[in-house]
């Protein structure tokens, strides 16, 4: 007798579902190259042997996983027949919310299927990590695997999500309506919507601090924003932001923005806009950048400012862009900042996490090779690869959202500048993978020449702040951490919580959160972490004091920006900012 619910036949969904689970499992292994064309179809049971053929494993371990694995298999099964509910056999880990709506858990059917998806995720993953290979290569297996188990969820397939069919059903089918028409507009766009884009103007309601570009050349509009209080600091911040994205995520709504906090604490700053790479521009190196960009920035606020130092500040790859241009300097026997701070930025790119994945293949070989001579890198193909880090909270959590529930994106300023993506010239972006991720020149004195001069990091002899955050994916914390130990000067490591964006733009204004300080910086990052206090709230203020020991005696704040020979160009935030992707 077959059992039903509803119009639902569960033995062949049931069936199904085992078969799935053995379809992603070969796949899996067959990428790896252990298993010919011929394996066996038996479901559950055969599901766990699987894993016996995977990476040349030690049969002891896996013998451990496979018997754990169909243990529970059966325990979630008799529990589910038995009790009406499947029971807690296996929880979800610590933020994955893919499961935590309340219809996973009303409903017996779908409380199995989330439940016998983790199971087989995680056996698959214990299998991987009790491989006797090696670790780089573990890593890339792990990495594929885990891509593998996200596209697989049952939370991203409209059958197999009871939140899905919920609202299907009370909407008479009109949210799968709605859904296929947003999966069709995203289609002719081009990329998935992760953000509600009509909410949002640049100049508007974001990047609005008011301002005036001073500056300009073919790589950069520089903008110093008009002072708010009487009094200001002498020495000006001079920030160098990333060049993925737009500047402004750090001068995003007027209670989220950087830029304007420390204006209203009495600081001149000034920042860099890069320009969005066209194809007039493709020709634009690693060497252009740190001389028309970071150097320029640096000269031209000095002379604005009338000071013989500023402070500098590098966002992520702004801050290798900032460490290399000072090294350049100091080679040359200039020592143009009072202080350098180093904000979710790398130095040391021996362990740069998850997304050095990307660069062990052949095929980036090549391609490097062919940026070198010229190319536009779009700024779309590096966001769809960040993302694919975070793919369940990046990628799929949006499916779902649009095109399975018919609902648009939220309208989130965060959301919304991490899909205003920048273009790169090939021949910078060649460099910058072969010189920092993959051969981790910047750290090697005079392994790399920039601007004809070596580049060693030991010539910089200033007061160093060094900010990262807990949960950054990018750029890893305890590898951020190594720049203390590359600076001459007096280091501050502060590191925040949160991930990428939301630990450096934590607003005074909400003071979520927490952070880290006064550790011991003379040993590695764990120990930093052990003896550091942890700090409720925003890091702002505490960046703001230490940055105020190094800005100089207090002066009268000026009337105007720029000066004779920088004048106005137009408000900011300027019209480079405002060039999309071509």
């Amino acid at each position: 007798m077959q059992s039903t619910i509803g119009s639902i036949n569960l033995d062949s969904l049931f069936q199904a579902l085992w078969q799935a689970q053995q379809d992603y499992l070969t796949e899996a292994a067959r990428r790896a190259g252990v298993l010919g064309d011929s394996v066996s179809k038996n479901p559950a049971i055969e599901s766990g042997r699987l894993l016996l053929d995977l990476y040349r494993l030690n049969a002891g371990k896996v013998a451990g996983i496979e018997g754990e694995y169909i243990e529970k298999q059966f325990a979630l099964w008799s529990s589910m027949w038995m009790k009406n509910t499947a029971g807690s056999v296996v929880d979800t880990q610590k933020g994955d919310r893919r499961f935590d709506a309340q219809e996973w858990k009303d409903y017996p059917l779908f409380d199995y299927i989330k439940q016998s998806y983790l199971l087989a995720s995680d056996a698959l993953l214990q299998v991987i990590d009790s491989a006797n290979m090696d670790e780089k290569d573990k890593e890339e297996v792990a990495f594929v695997a885990r891509h593998f188990l996200d596209a697989m969820s049952p939370a991203n397939y409209a059958l197999s999500n009871p939140e899905v069919l919920k609202l299907a059903i009370e909407t008479k089918g009109q949210s799968l309506v709605s859904g296929l028409k947003m999966m069709a507009e995203d289609i002719g766009k081009g990329y998935l919507s992760i953000s509600d884009e009509a909410a949002f103007e640049v100049g508007e309601n974001l990047a609005n601090t008011p301002g005036m570009v001073v500056y300009e050349n073919e790589l950069i509009q520089l903008i110093q924003y008009r002072a708010t209080t009487e009094k200001v600091h002498a020495v000006p911040l001079v920030i160098v932001p990333s060049v993925v994205n737009k500047f402004y995520i750090l001068d995003l709504a007027p209670e989220s923005s950087f830029v304007r906090y420390y204006v209203s604490q009495g600081y001149t700053v000034f920042i860099v806009s890069w320009r969005n790479t066209s194809p007039a521009s493709q020709h634009l190196t690693w060497d252009d950048y740190v001389e028309k960009g970071v150097i320029a920035a640096i000269e031209v606020a000095s002379e604005i400012t009338k000071q013989k130092k500023v402070n500098a500040l590098g966002y992520c790859v702004g801050g290798s862009l900032l460490a290399c241009a000072l090294a350049v300097l100091a080679s040359k026997g200039k020592y143009p900042v009072a202080s350098m701070t180093l904000l979710i930025a790398m130095l040391d790119y021996a362990n740069p996490g998850e997304i050095g994945v990307y660069l062990r293949n052949a095929f980036l070989d090549q391609r490097l090779k062919a940026l070198s001579q010229g190319g536009v890198v779009s700024g779309k193909e590096l966001s769809r690869a960040f993302a694919s880090l975070r793919a369940n909270d990046l990628v799929w959590s949006f499916v779902i959202n649009n095109y399975l529930k018919g609902q648009k994106p939220q309208a989130f300023d965060l959301l919304y500048w991490n899909s205003d993506d920048s273009n790169l010239p090939g021949p910078m972006f060649s460099s910058y993978l072969r010189d920092c991720y993959a051969e981790n020149k910047l750290v090697q004195p005079g392994a790399m020449t920039v601007c004809g001069e070596p580049v060693d990091l030991d010539l910089i002899d200033v007061p160093t702040y060094v900010f990262n955050a807990s949960e950054d994916h990018l750029v890893p914390w305890k590898s951020g951490y190594e720049s203390v130990k590359l600076s001459r000067g007096k280091v501050e490591f502060v590191l925040g919580g949160g991930g990428h964006i939301t630990g450096p733009v934590n607003p005074f204004s909400r003071n979520k959160r927490n952070y880290w300080v006064d550790g011991d910086v003379g040993g590695s990052a764990d120990e930093w972490l052990a003896s550091a206090q942890s700090m409720p709230g925003s890091w702002w203020p505490h960046y703001a004091a230490w940055l105020k020991g190094h800005s100089g005696k207090e002066v009268s704040a000026p009337e105007n920006v720029g000066n004779g020979k920088y004048q106005e160009i137009e408000a900011a935030p300027g019209r480079y900012v405002k060039e999309r992707e071509i």
